[in-house]
């Protein structure tokens, strides 16, 4: 009975007793809610591994690495690729096109992550294995995931580590992508059409200790960006290192030359002309080394012209050195251009092997010492010296420029570097096509700033001269006078600042007053507000300009040198922000820029370079160029015998089919230059033949710095060069404009394969009573106009 009243008084729970047997009294339990079952996770599309030959893959990768991003790919890059591609793409690589997505991955990453042409798995192979590791993680099914979630996003590229994994993605542009032509001046579509109204905002001054560093690799046959760091005080192998990318740098220029390259549709190499066909016979450079054993024979040698130990004049490479002849020489063209140790030269003559005469006596300045590298014996006796043929800018970066006669379709034969970054501002390749449209959008015709396409330079701005700050007063308020819309892009002021040697002991030359004519040019461009807030001020020191002229006391300092210190400038600065203050309104302000010698100003990215170098180079090549004789010159000391050696020296020459062709060939491939602007004084103050004296300087000294593509071609005893930094002073590939602020050279502005070399003088011509004169350079049509004006 109790049994069945607790059963009666007990709750009624579904749940049973955990003993009824025993009546044990039941527990309640808390009410259990259903939660929702969560769904599976969706399974990854499973991909089954294949072996893929690395010859299947080869025609893919081929259309989409070389045709399409212009990279070359290596056996070891396309065996990794063939190996990653089978194992994540699996059957479906081809059918599905799961490998043309992911080798097109794989192209953008290499190209914005690392700064060589060439893909390759071996050495620097740590490159492509982080890249594909990176994508590793991001691919679902054979697909590589584009999200936000993947990690990887088209919108932004790799940041590489230093072992070559993918450390993550971001927003801006990696340094190391510059050398490859992603430079921090690239622009989107957005950008081009509503992006900045002002061109001053694409003008950049690029500073001679911060340009990139690159390095011509021989086997690739392309440049590459130094892995070492820069330092004045530099190991002693990188003083032969500096030679030895030079040589590379003109050899392999010489060999793409047309000259240079056998014919392909003929065996014969002889050299045929007619009245209605000229065929050009193709030469070839001979190795030094390789005149050993070949006595008489005729030959062109590539090489440095140096002084050896024993005074005598040798010719060197990277095989070995001889000892040179120039007695019966020939420089070609004739009085066109300058010859002096230290630049690279093409000379054509015979080889006259004379164990008796060791030669030049010291070890090649390129090589090394003893057998190959050493000196040979005998001499080669020149018959003819040039330089070697220059290219223009429109063939180096392959590019289609007006009046260039570059056909588009032709692009791609050229030295494909149109990809490489020399600057750090962009390539061709990469950012040209955009930088165009953005140039035209600001200053082509019909635009609100096209009358301010143009630069202003004025060099030798002695600030001690009374006369010099009058002159400045007139050049810059030539331009005041004109509206906004017409003042220029940017005015350039090249030293000396100061007509003697700054804290060298010089009286009138100390710190202080130093610094008093620096005030006294902030005084001057006060009273020019409206041009300083619309322009942009750019300064060039000399070698009588702080610092280094307290310990060169106004001799060659080396080169590139640091800019005017700012303790001295503080109240040029503070007159343009003066200017800016008053001005006010939108747009650029007016800034100063205080640049290194040599300095480079870009616009529009790669579209305008002009290189900006004060060196007294003219009087350099004067003192130290080799004198050849004249056609028919015989000399008081010449004999019977030495008569009867040049006459049959000359009958070699002639009886030798490729021998004295190095006249044929620099005649043929130099273009004539275009002479722009060369002031023409009047006759009462100088003579016709003052005249014609200053245009034909003009033209030595343009042909031979742009030939030589080398701002200094002279050893390092003449003119010192910081070994690291050498790079600064290279012309390859040549500038759309080259400034040469020659104290001791007429003014002038011509044209030479492309390139407007320019040098504006003194700004006080003392020959023309006292006027200001300065050169004008036009940005878009790329010609230069020498201007002067009564102060």
């Amino acid at each position: 009975m109790n049994r069945t009243l607790n059963r009666k008084l007990a709750p009624i729970n579904p749940i049973p007793s955990s003993s009824p047997a025993f009546g044990t009294p039941l527990h309640p339990l808390p009410a259990i809610t259903s939660a929702p079952i969560p769904a599976p996770p969706a399974l990854k599309p499973t991909i089954l591994p294949i072996l893929l030959p690395s010859a299947t893959l080869r025609p893919l990768a081929f259309r989409t690495f070389t045709k399409k991003h212009n990279l070359t790919l290596t056996s070891s890059a396309l065996a990794l690729l063939a190996t990653f591609v089978g194992r994540h793409c699996g059957s479906g690589w081809r059918d599905e096109g799961l490998a043309e997505r992911l080798l097109e991955e794989v192209a953008r990453a290499w190209k914005r992550g690392s700064g060589d042409v060439i893909v390759d798995a071996a050495g620097e192979g740590a490159a492509l294995k982080g890249i594909l590791k990176g994508l590793e993680e991001c691919m679902v099914g054979g697909r590589v995931v584009v999200g936000k979630g993947s990690g990887l996003n088209r919108e932004v590229s790799f940041r590489l580590g230093p072992d070559g994994a993918v450390a993550g993605t971001r927003p801006g542009l990696l340094p190391s992508e510059s050398s490859f032509g992603m430079g921090a001046l690239e622009v989107d579509e957005e950008e081009e059409e509503n992006g900045s109204r002002d061109p001053r905002d694409w003008i950049k001054v690029i500073d001679a200790f911060e340009q990139p560093r690159l390095t011509y690799n021989v086997n690739k046959k392309h440049f590459e960006r130094s892995t070492t760091k820069a330092s004045l005080f530099p190991p002693p192998s990188h003083r032969t290192d500096l030679f030895r990318q030079r040589y590379h740098l003109v050899h392999q220029r010489c060999l793409r030359n047309e000259s240079f390259q056998a014919p392909s549709f003929s065996g014969n190499r002889s050299f045929h002309r007619t009245s209605s066909l000229s065929v050009t016979q193709s030469h070839k450079i001979t190795p030094i080394a390789n005149l050993l054993g070949r006595s008489g024979t005729s030959h062109v040698l590539l090489g440095l012209l140096i002084v050896s130990a024993s005074g005598t004049l040798a010719l060197s490479d990277l095989t070995g050195t001889i000892a040179l002849d120039i007695q019966h020489a020939r420089p070609v063209p004739e009085d066109g251009a300058y010859f002096a140790p230290g630049m690279i030269v093409l000379v054509d003559g015979a080889y006259e092997e004379d164990y008796s005469n060791p030669g030049a006596g010291s070890m090649s300045a390129l090589g090394d010492a003893g057998g190959i590298g050493g000196t040979i014996g005998g001499k080669f006796v020149a018959f003819s010296v040039g330089h070697p043929p220059c290219e223009q800018r429109v063939t180096t970066l392959g590019i289609a420029d007006k009046g260039s006669g570059v056909n588009e379709a032709h692009i791609g034969t050229g030295p494909a570097f149109g990809w490489t970054d020399f600057l750090g501002v962009g390539s061709e390749r990469a950012t040209g096509a955009r930088m165009r449209r953005v140039e035209q959008r600001l200053l082509g015709p019909g635009a609100p700033h096209h009358d301010n396409a143009r630069i202003a330079i004025a060099s030798e701005v002695n600030l001690d001269n009374p006369a010099t700050l009058s002159a400045l007063r007139t050049m810059l308020n030539s331009y005041a006078s004109l509206p906004p819309t017409a003042f220029p892009m940017a005015v350039v002021l090249i030293g000396n600042f100061c007509s003697k040697a700054v804290m060298a002991g010089t009286p009138g030359a100390e710190s202080i007053e130093y610094k008093e004519y620096f005030n006294s040019l902030a005084a001057v461009l006060s009273d020019f507000p409206q041009l300083l807030a619309r322009t942009t001020l750019v300064f060039v020191p000399g070698d009588n300009d702080a610092w280094p002229s307290a310990f060169s006391a106004g001799t060659a300092c080396p080169l590139p040198r640091k800019g005017v210190p700012e303790m001295f400038t503080s109240r040029v600065r503070r007159a343009v922000a003066e200017a800016n203050r008053d001005a006010g309104g939108p747009g650029k302000k007016g800034e100063v820029v205080w640049s290194t010698n040599p300095a480079r100003l870009s616009w529009f990215g790669c579209l305008g370079e002009m290189v900006l170098f004060r060196d007294d180079i003219c009087g350099r090549l004067r003192r130290t160029g080799l004198r050849f004789k004249k056609p028919g010159q015989v000399e008081d000391g010449d004999d019977d015998e030495a008569r009867e050696n040049s006459a049959r020296r000359r009958e070699v020459a002639s009886r030798e089919p490729g021998a004295a062709e190095v006249a044929e060939l620099v005649t043929q491939e130099s273009q004539p230059m275009d002479l722009d602007s060369v002031p023409i004084p009047t006759a009462a103050a100088l003579s016709t033949d003052s005249a014609d004296e200053d245009a034909l300087t003009a033209r030595r000294l343009t042909r031979t710095l742009l030939d030589q593509s080398h701002l200094s071609p002279f050893p390092l005893s003449t003119r010192p060069v910081h070994w690291d930094y050498a790079h600064a002073l290279s012309l390859y590939p040549l500038p759309t404009s080259l400034v040469i602020a020659d104290a001791e050279a007429p003014a002038f502005a011509l044209r030479y394969e492309g390139c407007c070399a320019m040098n504006p003088g003194k700004i006080v011509e003392g020959r023309r009573g006292e006027r200001a004169q300065w050169v004008e350079y036009d940005v878009l049509s790329g010609k230069g106009e020498v201007r002067w004006k009564d102060s």
